[in-house]
């Protein structure tokens, strides 16, 4: 793990975080506490399942961390386990005995995540109401399982994808217009089997949305064809997707395209969702690693939302107020918060909501003596970078313009990798394998 910032003791202390927030949220981990055997039942949120009861047991998936969720699936069901196939980024795979892991790629989807999504609807083709069906899912399901509805082709999601990406839509949003454009997302790929189904969700979505996390593919989908539409106007892109997007959320708001599942649709019945990690876990094994390095730790949210430059301007006022007036912790502290800002594009530059976030906070705590912030995506991948997040400390912008780098000339352009590039601050983990949100630290030594 790379932490690059000036302080030795920080780089120190934000490595012991890192370490044990990821590790408090490793997927085969998550697995193995919420799913119990006892001989032939295992025991799942409070409901048995007999393995002893089912013809055949499948295992599918997408996301970032279902490869290692897998690992821990067939170590716990062994030669139960009739067949299998999760679908992760690239970079992110995992040694499995029968499940096989395809590589594919986020956040745009490319036609290895299509081609991965149709092996995947054939495998749970001949599959009935003796079998049974376990869903591993985590965040970037819904780039990594792209299957195109009707009318709809690959580019099509792909041009749509990179549209929201850089709009400032937020995840939830983005994720209503792709379960209208898919034939697995929104309760649809349950509603594709008529076996028994268990999902098994590492969540990356704020307040644990079961139909938000990877487009919800085998939850209720309260949204419509009529609020995707409204999300294309909203952020002006109504004219600048295909024809074919259009054309088929216009026929959905005309009746024309059938909706996604909604709740309490009689087919949930024998779906069995169960959320095994999630931001909040991520959060506390930060804090409880702070207090031991003799911090006083405040968990201020889960939820952070909004733009990460505005974030950051939240961070820089309690920066303040911690070095003039002692409050509302007193030094040394390290205020944690979770959840996932965006970054409305406006530049060419190239970098992440983390990384922004950490570059518009070096503005906002220069020259105020003892404060860092450190901000970090929990799957290593900040954005299209190599980059987990950024730290930075008050004599940040200083640095950098002793070397001929303008901070706010590279926040303008969105260009914070290139910026911590030049002047340091990044922090790189690589693929963590997991996927629980971001985490965002102000500390004050």
């Amino acid at each position: 793990m790379l932490i690059a910032v000036t302080q030795p003791g920080v780089r120190a202390f934000l490595a012991r975080v890192v370490r044990s927030a990821l590790a408090a949220v490793d997927p085969a981990e998550a697995l193995r506490r919420s799913v119990h055997r006892r001989g032939s039942r295992l025991r799942i949120d409070g409901r048995w399942y007999d393995l002893r009861g089912y013809r055949r047991i499948v295992a599918i998936g997408a996301g970032k961390a279902s490869a290692r969720m897998a690992v821990a699936l067939e170590e716990i069901l062994g030669p139960a386990l009739s067949d299998g196939l999760v679908v992760v980024k690239y970079g992110h795979g995992a040694a499995t005995r029968l499940i096989r892991v395809v590589e594919a790629g986020h956040p745009v989807p490319d036609e290895a995540g299509e081609q991965a999504a149709e092996a995947t609807v054939r495998l749970l083709q001949g599959l009935g109401r003796r079998d049974l069906v376990f869903v591993l899912l985590s965040g970037g399901a819904s780039s990594l399982w792209p299957s195109p509805a009707s009318g709809v082709r690959l580019r099509d999601k792909q041009r749509a994808t990179q549209l929201l990406l850089r709009s400032g839509a937020t995840i939830q949003e983005m994720n209503v217009v792709r379960k209208h454009l898919s034939a697995m997302k929104g309760g649809r790929l349950a509603a594709a089997t008529s076996a028994q189904v268990v999902s098994l969700i590492l969540s990356d979505v704020i307040g644990d949305d079961l139909g938000s996390i990877g487009s919800g593919p085998t939850a209720p989908d309260p949204s419509s064809f009529h609020d995707a539409a409204a999300i294309l106007r909203r952020y002006r892109l109504w004219p600048r997707v295909s024809s074919r997007v259009r054309q088929r959320v216009l026929r959905g708001t005309q009746g024309s395209e059938p909706e996604t599942p909604k709740p309490g649709s009689a087919l949930f019945r024998r779906v069995h969702n169960v959320i095994i990690g999630n931001n909040r876990l991520f959060l506390e094994a930060a804090a409880r690693e702070a207090k031991q390095a003799g911090f006083e730790p405040v968990v201020l949210t889960t939820s952070l939302t909004g733009e990460a430059r505005e974030a950051a301007k939240w961070f820089g006022a309690m920066a303040r107020e911690i070095v003039t007036h002692g409050r509302p912790v007193s030094r040394p502290a390290c205020l944690l918060a979770g959840g996932e800002l965006t970054v409305t594009v406006q530049g060419d530059g190239l970098g992440g909501r983390a990384q922004e976030f950490a570059l518009a906070a070096a503005q906002q705590i220069q020259g105020l003596p003892g404060i860092c912030v450190a901000a970090l995506g929990s799957d290593g991948n900040d954005g299209p970078t190599d980059a987990a997040g950024g730290v930075v400390d008050s004599k940040t912008v200083a640095r950098a313009a002793a070397r001929g780098v303008d901070a706010g000339a590279s926040l303008q352009a969105n260009d914070a990798y290139r910026f911590f590039k030049a002047v340091g601050g990044h922090i790189t983990t690589g693929p963590t394998g997991t996927n629980v949100n971001d985490l965002y630290l102000l500390i004050a030594l």
